[in-house]
C-alpha cells in the first residue's frame, strides 16, 4: 500500500477518537443495574435482526442434532436465538469461489446453493414450523415477530452459483433469497472482489457486463443488492445503476480498521446518498486492527498459507470443507499441517488483537456520526468466523443492546440499528420492484 494511503488511514483512525469520546459522554449514568434493566426492556421489544449467519446443511436434518436444539459447535441455533432475544437472522446460502469460471464450477456451486436453500426450508417447514418462519417481505417479518416466532430470512453470499444463467436469479428469489452479493473472496463472473487489493489484479475493473444485468434483474425482482465482498469500484458502479437502495450485509469501518472488507468514508457517504444501510459486522479482524497494518505482511501470510495448503493437498475454498480435508489427513500429516499453520498465523504473522463488544460499537458510533442513525445495522458473521468478546454467539445478543444503552442510544435509535433500518431498505427495494 502506498505510504500516502497508510498515512490517510492513520489520520482517519486518529480522527475518530473525539467522536468515540463524545459518544461515551452521552452515557446516561454509571448505574450499571439501571443500564441493564433498560437494555433488557428495550431488547425484549425490538425486532432484532442479524443479517449474516452461515450454516451447514448437516445441522438441518431430522435424523441427527439440528437447529431446533442447542448445538455445542454452532454460534447460532433456535435455542440460542431464543435465549439471547435475537428475533431474526439471515441464514446464508454461501458457496466458496472456484478458481475456474466454467460450466462445471457453476453446476457444482449451484447444487451446493440449492442444498442450503433446502436446509433452511426444512427448518421452517418441517423441523420447527411453530418456532420459526421464513420472511419473504418486510411485512412478513413484522407479522412473524408479532406471532412470537423467530424470523428467518435467506441471504445469498456470492453470486457465483447462478453461473452464466440470468434466470437463476429469479430461481433463487423464488426460493426466498432476499439479498445477494455478486462476489466473495475472489473475482466471480459477475464482479471483482475486495481481495484484488492484495495483489492489484482485477478481472473486470468493477462489474462485468453480466453483473450489470444481474443488478437490473435484482431490482426488477425486489432482491437487495449486497456489496460487502465486492470491490470498492464494483460498489460504486452498482450505486450508479441500481434503481433501489443497496445494503452491505456484513462490513466494518475502514477508518477504524484498515481492511479491504471494510468501507471507507467515500463509500459510506455514497451509501447514505443512495438511502442504503451498512450492517456492521462483529468479525474480529474487521473490527479491531492496526490502522497502519502491514499490507506486505498480510500478503506474505496469505502466500504462506497458499503454499502450505498446496503442500498438503488442501484444495477446498469453503472453510468447513477445508477443515474436513485437514481432518482426513493421516494423524502424522495432520499434526505437521497444524504445526506449520500455527507457525504462519501465530508466530511469523500474528493475528490482530482481540476485539470486544465495545470495539464493535465504536464502528456503530462512527457510522452514526458520519452518515446518520438511519443507515446502520448489525451483523455477526456467526459460524463464518464472526464473534467478539461479549458477543460470541446468539445467546449473548443482549450485550450489544446494553452497550448501546451505555452510550446513550434511545429505544428509537436501537430499534433502527437492530433491524428497523434494514426493513426500511427491504421495503423500498420491494416498492422499486413494483414501480412502473
Amino acid at each position: 500500500m502506498p505510504l500516502r494511503h497508510v498515512l490517510r488511514y492513520t489520520a482517519l483512525a486518529l480522527a475518530v477518537a473525539p467522536t468515540l469520546l463524545q459518544a461515551q459522554r452521552r452515557t446516561p449514568g454509571t448505574n450499571e443495574a439501571a443500564v441493564k434493566a433498560s437494555a433488557a426492556a428495550i431488547h425484549a421489544s425490538v425486532l432484532s435482526i442479524d443479517t449474516h449467519v452461515d450454516i451447514a446443511p448437516a445441522n438441518f436434518t431430522a435424523t441427527g442434532p439440528n437447529y431446533t436444539q442447542k448445538l455445542p459447535r454452532t454460534q447460532v441455533d433456535l435455542v440460542k436465538m431464543e435465549e439471547g432475544g435475537l428475533v431474526g437472522a439471515f441464514l446464508v446460502v454461501y458457496v466458496g469461489q472456484s478458481p475456474k469460471l466454467d460450466a462445471d464450477g457453476f453446476a457444482s456451486a449451484n447444487a451446493q446453493a440449492l442444498e442450503k436453500f433446502d436446509a433452511i426450508h426444512r427448518l421452517t417447514e418441517q423441523l420447527a414450523p411453530s418456532r420459526a418462519e421464513i420472511a419473504y417481505t418486510a411485512a412478513d417479518a413484522r407479522r412473524i415477530h408479532a406471532a412470537g416466532k423467530r424470523v428467518i430470512f435467506i441471504g445469498v453470499e456470492n453470486g457465483f452459483p447462478i453461473g452464466a444463467d440470468l434466470t437463476n436469479v429469479q430461481r433463487f428469489f423464488e426460493r426466498g433469497g432476499r439479498y445477494m452479493s455478486l462476489a466473495h473472496n475472489g473475482h466471480s463472473q459477475l464482479s471483482d472482489s475486495n481481495t484484488g487489493e492484495r495483489d492489484g489484479v482485477w478481472l473486470h475493473n468493477g462489474l462485468s457486463a453480466l453483473g450489470r444485468q444481474v443488478i437490473a434483474e435484482m431490482n426488477r425482482l425486489g432482491m437487495m443488492i449486497d456489496v460487502s465482498h465486492p470491490s470498492k469500484q464494483s460498489m460504486m458502479q452498482t450505486l450508479a445503476i441500481s434503481r433501489a437502495p443497496i445494503m452491505a450485509s456484513h462490513s466494518g469501518v475502514r477508518a477504524i480498521c484498515n481492511h479491504s472488507r471494510n468501507m471507507d468514508d467515500e463509500q459510506l457517504l455514497a451509501l447514505k446518498k443512495n438511502g442504503g444501510v451498512i450492517q456492521l459486522v462483529a468479525f474480529n479482524s474487521y473490527v479491531k486492527c492496526d490502522p497502519t497494518r502491514d499490507i506486505p505482511r498480510e500478503q506474505a501470510r496469505a502466500a504462506a498459507m497458499t503454499d502450505l495448503r498446496a503442500e498438503f493437498g488442501i484444495t477446498a475454498t469453503d472453510r468447513r470443507e477445508s477443515q474436513a480435508q485437514i481432518q482426513a489427513l493421516t494423524a502424522e500429516k495432520r499434526n505437521a499441517y497444524l504445526a506449520k499453520q500455527e507457525d504462519i498465523t501465530a508466530r511469523r504473522y500474528p493475528s490482530d488483537p482481540p476485539a470486544t463488544v465495545q470495539d464493535f460499537v465504536n464502528h456503530i458510533d462512527y457510522v452514526v456520526q458520519l452518515i446518520g442513525i438511519d443507515h446502520v445495522g448489525i451483523s455477526s458473521d456467526f459460524d463464518g468466523g464472526g464473534g467478539v468478546d461479549g458477543w460470541r454467539n446468539a445467546s449473548e445478543s443482549l450485550h450489544v443492546t446494553e452497550e448501546l444503552v451505555r452510550r446513550g442510544y434511545t429505544k428509537s435509535d436501537i430499534e433502527k440499528i437492530w433491524g428497523g433500518n434494514l426493513l426500511r431498505v427491504m421495503q423500498r427495494v420491494e416498492q422499486a420492484a413494483t414501480a412502473k
